[in-house]
């Protein structure tokens, strides 16, 4: 009973409040569906405001799952530049494939199904089974975590583990409104029950929010070690030209454009010119200007005016950048 009325007061705040955004749009279930998987893919690790424009683009330039499992890799990249973690692209387009070849071009609608596409995961197969297809799933973002976290005060470390999580989430209920329902949880934790200075006055479940009780409204947090990792950067210059690779050697920026680099293992007295975060390793990069006439394998040579017209990560970017004023 207690869930129900959490349930009403949580979809009544949402209708009055949710934002408009272009994956929200009244459309066709087959579209709702790949709006679903597109912006999903997409908000991995990426705030909504930054989200949007990349969407629009994408699905004026790839409409449905048929044209982007046709779609040529350089152009999805290009589509998907300045999203960072590329991995992502490529996933969605290997889940087209897949969904096109072995589903007849409809996601399936089971959890276990679901999570053997590549690039979804348990948080992206419910997002998909509840906002897609109305199903009674819960997706655990870090916003439903943090309403979750806060509303049940939960600060212990035994407390704050996923399956712990997992098994409080159902204080939430469900609701035939599943989709719209768990838009609502995740839209609650955006706009209202924010990282920093929550917004409780605002709030339909305060009243019964422990954290509200107790005047303590910051969060625990599991947090991943930060690796420390070193790496030696070679430039290889001709003129205005430099020479870049196609990383097929580090699990990061796979298969993408990156100068040649090598990992060095505890270096003495390592003087770094550089230093790039990137999920939880800590890059050291050391600029080492080379020039011998060493042959890597899909390598090229890139004119440093015509840089906008490569598919590049950010990554390689930043270097260029720092060349240019060093």
């Amino acid at each position: 009973m207690k869930e129900q009325l959490i349930t009403k007061k949580i979809l009544k705040w949402y209708d009055f409040n949710k934002r408009v955004l272009p994956w929200r749009k009244n459309v066709s279930l087959q579209k709702r569906l790949y709006y679903t998987l597109v912006s999903e893919f997409m908000l991995q690790q990426t705030q909504v405001a930054t989200v949007i424009p990349y969407f629009n683009r994408f699905i004026k330039e790839i409409p449905d799952l048929k044209s982007l499992s046709k779609i040529q890799n350089k152009k999805l990249i290009k589509l998907w530049e300045g999203l960072g973690y590329y991995s992502r692209a490529r996933n969605l387009k290997t889940t087209a494939k897949i969904v096109i070849k072995n589903f007849k071009g409809k996601l399936p609608d089971s959890f276990e199904e679901l999570k053997l596409l590549p690039g979804i995961g348990n948080y992206t197969a419910s997002a998909i089974l509840a906002i897609g297809f109305n199903k009674p799933y819960i997706p655990l973002d870090g916003n439903i975590e943090r309403v979750l976290k806060r509303y049940l005060y939960l600060k212990k470390n035994k407390e704050i583990l996923k399956d712990n999580l997992n098994q409080k989430k159902n204080i939430f209920g469900l609701s035939l409104r599943s989709s719209d329902y768990a838009q609502a949880l995740m839209e609650l934790g955006a706009l209202v029950c924010k990282p920093t200075n929550p917004s409780c006055s605002k709030c339909p479940i305060s009243k019964e929010c422990r954290s509200l009780q107790k005047k303590d409204f910051e969060i625990t947090k599991n947090i991943k070690k930060n690796i420390d990792k070193y790496f030696l950067l070679k430039v290889y210059r001709k003129d205005q030209r430099y020479l870049l690779i196609k990383n097929t050697k580090f699990n990061f920026l796979k298969n993408l454009s990156i100068f040649p680099m090598e990992e060095l293992s505890n270096p003495k007295n390592f003087n770094e010119n550089l230093n790039f975060k990137m999920s939880n390793m800590n890059m050291n990069i050391k600029i080492q200007y080379s020039k011998d006439n060493q042959k890597f394998p899909s390598s090229y040579w890139l004119e440093r005016k015509k840089m906008s017209n490569y598919m590049l990560p950010s990554f390689t970017k930043k270097v260029f950048q720092y060349l240019e004023k060093n």
